[in-house]
């Protein structure tokens, strides 16, 4: 019981911006209590928060080890392997996640985004209207994503990029 009200304390800190609180809380857990993959969930959640890119590369690792039909635990681990490795190296982790999530958006976008960065412009509008295809929501991000101004600078979109919507 202990160790259920402790996530949720944690959890509580997080949804409230507390991150130093949150990430006391954590501490607190035994060794045991912090190897759940709830617990796992919620160090990811802390480390983000810290911009500490080395351990939320290493505890996205092992979320998506637990739990590889996450789609979001793979977005995570290369967002860190981006800040704390390469663009390259985190292309390479979602080149592997879209092979078990080929219709997650998010993965299709950051694709786009990693490509573009990496002056592949036509490859990179392919993944941003790939990503567009499968989520709306995701054309007005593209509209204002840093990583994809040399995309938009080259006329992005355009009549036959975008699908209507």
């Amino acid at each position: 019981m202990q160790s259920k009200w402790r996530l949720s304390h944690v959890q509580g800190y997080l949804g409230l911006g507390l991150v130093a609180e949150a990430a006391a809380e954590f501490a607190h857990l035994s060794p045991t209590e912090r190897d759940t993959t709830p617990a796992l969930a919620l160090r990811v959640a802390i480390c983000q928060e810290q911009q500490n890119w080395p351990a939320l590369r290493d505890a996205s690792i092992e979320l998506v080890r637990r739990v590889p039909e996450d789609a979001g635990g793979w977005v995570t681990w290369a967002y860190a392997v981006r800040r704390s490795e390469s663009i390259l190296a985190a292309e390479e982790v979602l080149r592997i996640a879209e092979t078990k999530h080929p219709a997650e958006p998010t993965i299709q976008f950051n694709l786009g985004c990693y490509a573009c960065l990496l002056g592949d412009l036509a490859e990179a509008r392919r993944r941003v209207d790939h990503a567009i295809a499968l989520d709306k929501n995701f054309r007005s991000l593209a509209g204002t994503d840093p990583d994809l101004a040399p995309l938009r600078d080259a006329g992005w979109p355009d009549k036959q990029s975008t699908p209507a919507g």
